[in-house]
């Protein structure tokens, strides 16, 4: 089942661009929308369930439901986190600690049951369940360490996504002058864009009094969304291409 994306440069835009267009679409859905942080979980993780379905049903990859399914996981990460930390009251640090302990589960049960946690070579319907829920709970737990740096760290919104912008260029670093694996580094990274993304969301929506651009939740989740389907349409022009010549997609 060839449905996964190649890991290039291009990816990681995509993915940085979705993540932070799900802070931004969260923020919308239960704060500017007042819907809350529990119904608008509710609603957003049937959304994910639904993408999901959907991604499960084919057999080849294709961009726009790919990514559908990332910007799920994305909108539904940010409202439970947020579900967590503050309605629950647990606190950013307390909620990103559970959720550390859970996408660490995720990944030890994944790799004892199929011996790989590859991201390019997904063989069975199991694995491609926890590569999914571990995309889930990768970006939950990124939304929650991105507001911890941003809220409780001292380093504002725009010092925590400076931070976590060096560590993913520290990740492409490692990844090209060392020897360590690279799925290993693609998961360090994956969980780090979305803090990024996260903090990116603030910069982008907060008022100048907290540090951010006022762009608002709404004119910031256009802007995103159209840098995103953009990128996508070129994704998919892309794989139809290589799926016309034959070439690996």
């Amino acid at each position: 089942m060839n449905k996964l994306p190649q890991i290039t440069l291009a990816f990681w835009v995509m993915k940085i661009c979705a993540t932070t267009l799900g802070e931004t679409a969260g923020d919308l859905v239960s704060m500017t929308l007042n819907v809350g942080y529990a119904l608008s979980s509710v609603i957003l993780i049937s959304f994910f369930i639904a993408t999901l379905l959907g991604q499960l049903s084919v057999r080849r990859y294709h961009p726009p439901l790919y990514w559908t399914v990332i910007l799920a996981t994305s909108v539904a990460g940010t409202t439970m986190s947020d579900f967590m930390d503050r309605t629950l009251g647990l606190g950013y640090a307390t909620g990103s600690a559970i959720l550390i302990a859970i996408l660490a589960s995720i990944f030890l049960i994944w790799y004892l049951s199929e011996k790989s946690l590859s991201v390019s070579n997904i063989t069975s319907r199991r694995a491609e369940l926890f590569y999914w829920f571990a995309i889930l709970f990768s970006n939950t737990l990124g939304t929650a360490l991105g507001d911890y740096l941003a809220d409780d760290s001292g380093l504002g919104f725009a010092g925590g996504a400076l931070l976590i912008g060096s560590l993913i260029a520290l990740m492409a670093i490692l990844h090209y002058a060392t020897k360590i694996p690279s799925v290993l580094i693609f998961w360090i990274a994956f969980v780090l864009t979305r803090p990024f993304g996260a903090t990116l969301g603030d910069v982008l929506t907060k008022s100048h009094d907290h540090g951010g651009l006022d762009f608002g939740t709404v004119g910031s989740s256009l802007v995103l969304l159209s840098i995103l389907l953009a990128l996508v349409t070129y994704a998919s022009l892309n794989n139809r291409r290589a799926i016309s010549q034959g070439e690996p997609t």
